[in-house]
């Protein structure tokens, strides 16, 4: 499939009408279209007949109560053709259900079999039962790798390595509440074609004598470049939640999607998913956002330069591909004078991100350090240009 920047496909609106059926298929990217038969009983242990759960550590189902394991039948995940985004192919309505944190607004899905007693994102047991839960069925998923105590223990590794934290939180951090959670994203292959034009300089310089003294001032020569550059990009990861932002899950990264399992139910045993906030078209907008910015980056490194006067490119997409994607994130806060700070630890590296307290006291005392020390280049340079 080829798809030009400005977002339109190579065919006109009444093509696009006549391959999805009619304006309102075409439209239904983030609607349900098909319902998936499933067993809503919990899975028993056929050792004891007791619940079990999908155990991090263990990459398996675990009976807490006699300890029998029982592995999570799952192929490699795959790609899916862009056409699939377009029509909103696979519900999982059927087999899952929505509660709704009347405190932090937070959408939290489960599997018809499990029951949630606080809200994974700020702790309240104020949480409600919410309408069906519409959009996709994951078609992929990255299981939880680490157990819940290596993830605080991360989370108090990181805390002592924030110099601008007060002394206190750094030395005594404790994770509280903390919860795995399936935060849903969409990844995006594609292969693009850019065509590019621009104006770059270099510096040069030249030494002049001011009052008997050499003084060298700087110049800038600028020259044309333009020609044509392909690239292909995989697995582009834009999160769908509105419960953690793009910064914090790409200071988390990597989840090694290219890696991720076929969507099991399975694996949300014992876990939740947070329910996704943007469709596949808006995230996939913001890859092409993203992708605009790296080959912008992969162009200009081909050339020597110091200055962009000007720059411009074209961006054309082709063989686009995608998956819906669960990854797994364990969130939690600590708690310093009253006040609730955010983390979210990688289910999979144990890689933490997040909210910490600053110390006025040390954000001063450097502000005053880095005045001394330009006053100190400035006088040093006066002195030196005369």
């Amino acid at each position: 499939m080829r798809q030009t920047d400005n977002g339109r496909f190579p065919y006109d609106e009444d093509e696009t009408r006549g391959a999805y059926g009619d304006e309102q298929a075409y439209g239904a990217a983030s609607a349900a279209s098909e319902e998936i038969e499933t067993d809503s009983e919990a899975i028993k242990c056929p050792a004891c007949g007791a619940n079990m759960v999908y155990d991090s550590q263990r990459g398996k189902l675990y009976c807490e109560h006699c300890g029998t394991e029982q592995a999570v039948e799952a192929d490699h995940s795959e790609e899916r053709a862009f056409e699939e985004l377009l029509r909103g192919d696979g519900a999982w309505g059927a087999e899952s259900r929505v509660l709704r944190c009347e405190n932090c607004g937070a959408r939290v899905v489960l599997d018809r079999r499990e029951i949630a007693t606080s809200c994974p994102f700020c702790g309240t047991t104020n949480i409600v039962e919410a309408e069906e839960l519409p959009g996709l069925r994951p078609n992929a998923v990255v299981p939880f790798a680490i157990g819940k105590e290596a993830a605080a223990g991360n989370v108090k590794s990181w805390a002592k390595r924030k110099f601008f934290a007060p002394q206190k939180f750094r030395k005594g951090a404790k994770p509280e509440n903390m919860n795995g959670v399936y935060i849903p994203a969409f990844t995006f292959d594609a292969s693009t074609t850019s065509d590019y034009i621009g104006v770059l300089g270099k510096y040069y310089y030249r030494t002049r004598y001011r009052n008997g003294k050499p003084v060298r001032e700087r110049y800038i020569k600028y020259f044309h470049v333009s020609g044509r550059f392909t690239s292909a990009f995989d697995d582009v990861l834009i999160q769908a939640s509105d419960s953690i932002d793009q910064k914090s899950l790409n200071a988390l990264q990597p989840f090694h999607t290219n890696d991720s399992k076929e969507y099991s139910r399975e694996y949300l045993s014992g876990f939740t998913a947070n329910q996704s906030a943007k469709d596949g078209l808006a995230c996939w907008e913001e890859a092409k956002s993203v992708m605009r910015s790296r080959l912008r980056t992969q162009i200009l490194s081909r050339y020597d330069y110091d200055v962009v006067r000007s720059f411009d490119f074209s961006m054309e997409c082709r063989n686009i591909t995608y998956k819906y994607i669960l990854v797994p994130v364990y969130v939690g806060h600590c708690t310093w004078r009253k006040k609730l700070y955010q983390f979210f630890v990688n289910g999979l590296s144990g890689k933490v991100t997040g909210e910490r307290p600053t110390s006025p006291v040390k954000v001063t005392v450097l502000t005053v350090l880095l005045i001394g020390v330009a006053v100190g280049l400035y006088f040093l340079w006066k002195y030196f240009a005369g």
